[in-house]
């Protein structure tokens, strides 16, 4: 009976080191800070390098894209605080002007945020609000 006792308590132990040792080497690779714009700004020295999935609003006007190239440049913006961005890739198509955005990727040293590739994600808010005097009742709009 003791054997068998610690057989199964061996087993156990080896599956569950696995099992632990496994999920923790998949959420290294994932891992990564959900901050915004202001909050990194604040105090960027801490948050170079880092990973990090950064929400902000595309400031009007500044976003170009390289002649010849999928190559882009813009800059980012919360409660006034801004950050240069650059990607490479194709943009979303509800990427414009003031539209509001999460990027995956790391803050340079020289303090422009580098995008992972498939790094920017647009929202599109107008297709989700719900309509004006909308009476939810009815279903139907005032």
């Amino acid at each position: 009976m003791t054997s068998k006792f610690a057989k199964v308590t061996l087993t156990a132990v080896v599956l569950a080191s696995a099992f632990g040792g496994l999920l923790w080497y998949s959420l290294q690779g994932d891992a990564a800070y959900y901050k915004h714009v202001d909050e990194v700004m604040a105090s960027p020295e801490q948050w170079k390098g880092k990973a990090l999935q950064l929400h902000g609003f595309v400031v009007k006007g500044t976003w170009e894209q390289k002649p010849n190239t999928l190559q882009y440049q813009f800059k980012v913006e919360n409660k006034g605080s801004v950050v240069h961005a650059s990607y490479t890739g194709v943009l979303p198509d509800t990427f414009k002007d003031e539209a509001e955005v999460v990027l995956k990727g790391r803050l340079l040293e020289n303090g422009n945020f580098q995008v992972d590739p498939n790094g920017v994600m647009a929202k599109c808010p107008s297709k989700y609000e719900e309509a004006p005097n909308y009476d939810a009742k009815t279903g139907t709009s005032n």
